[in-house]
């Protein structure tokens, strides 16, 4: 009896989740953004989120959480309820990048992809008066200005490129923390630090508006929406590379059909010539229709991890105080 009393309440439990799965979304959903307003992550969230609605049909509501190179964010999506009410924009910083943070959530095991949105050019940018406007010129600079360049450190990212660009050319940098990329491109445009690894998306504003230069794009190749920013390779320090892209992800065990609406909604939103050619203005690809599937994504960021977490852990990268 004991066992037909079990299996009744799981039955009874199963058939719950499956109602609440096929009424989903009742009510607005929370979309976490692990960084503070004004950088790359928070606009491609706003844009996503505006167009998602439509297909929701319910509102999905910004939370920006920003801290420890938006770890503190990414953890409270992993202990939120598994029913599609909160989900989180990752990209490489959070989802890849963030091993150098003491993490409280497992990177592989405590999410469900959604889909992948963007493979994004990672450009490294100089304030408008510094002497260089390529790597080569910018190393050169160095070696006649010794610790003197400051570096800004606003995530897993930033870290991670400037050490890589540290063993790459054998010279120092002075990181400068922030919590941020909309925090320190405010301080780039008026000249208080002097290099950042940022989004094209954040960048490319300040760029076009002469507020800023750009150094390089740290790509393997130059990206179609902005073919005009050489690469690293082409700039005079071969092999800097640096990833960014743009992925859904949700708490594990969320039930597949509430992920399967949540994913329609963004490949409803990425089909959108309006969205689209906002994504060009911002200098992201739009990732291919295959990436854009649960599976593509957990394709994606299993190869982001198996490349990227051996160089780190090579390179003793840990995090510093932000």
């Amino acid at each position: 009896m004991k066992k037909i009393a079990v299996a009744v309440a799981l039955a009874l439990l199963a058939s719950v989740a499956a109602a609440h799965a096929q009424n989903y979304p009742s009510r607005p959903i929370t979309l976490v953004v692990p960084f503070p307003p004004g950088g790359s992550t928070d606009a491609i969230a706003r844009i996503m989120a505006e167009r998602m609605k439509q297909s929701l049909g319910q509102p999905v509501i910004i939370e920006n959480v920003g801290g420890a190179g938006g770890s503190i964010a990414v953890g409270r999506v992993a202990r939120a309820d598994p029913d599609g009410y909160t989900i989180d924009i990752g990209q490489w910083d959070t989802h890849v990048g963030s091993i150098i943070y003491p993490l409280t959530y497992d990177l592989q095991k405590d999410f469900e992809p959604i889909g992948l949105m963007s493979i994004n050019a990672q450009l490294m940018v100089a304030k408008k008066a510094l002497p260089a406007d390529d790597l080569k010129g910018l190393v050169a600079w160095m070696k006649a200005n010794p610790d003197k360049i400051t570096f800004v450190n606003q995530n897993a990212a930033a870290q991670v490129s400037g050490i890589l660009f540290e063993k790459a050319t054998g010279q120092k940098v002075q990181f400068i923390p922030y919590r941020g990329a909309g925090p320190a491109m405010t301080d780039l445009v008026s000249g208080t630090v002097d290099l950042l690894v940022v989004q094209a998306a954040v960048a490319l504003p300040q760029v076009q508006a002469g507020n800023i230069k750009v150094i390089a794009n740290l790509s393997p190749q130059r990206s179609s929406v902005v073919p005009n920013i050489p690469t690293s390779d082409e700039s005079g320090v071969p092999g800097l590379y640096m990833s960014g892209w743009f992925g859904f992800f949700a708490p594990k065990a969320t039930p597949k059909e509430v992920i399967a609406k949540l994913n329609a909604a963004m490949v409803d939103a990425l089909a959108d010539p309006a969205i689209r050619k906002r994504y060009a203005d911002l200098g992201l690809d739009v990732a291919s229709r295959e990436q854009q599937t649960p599976e593509g994504l957990a394709a994606f960021h299993k190869a982001e991890i198996e490349k990227w977490w051996p160089i780190i852990k090579a390179a003793g990268i840990g995090a510093q105080a932000q």
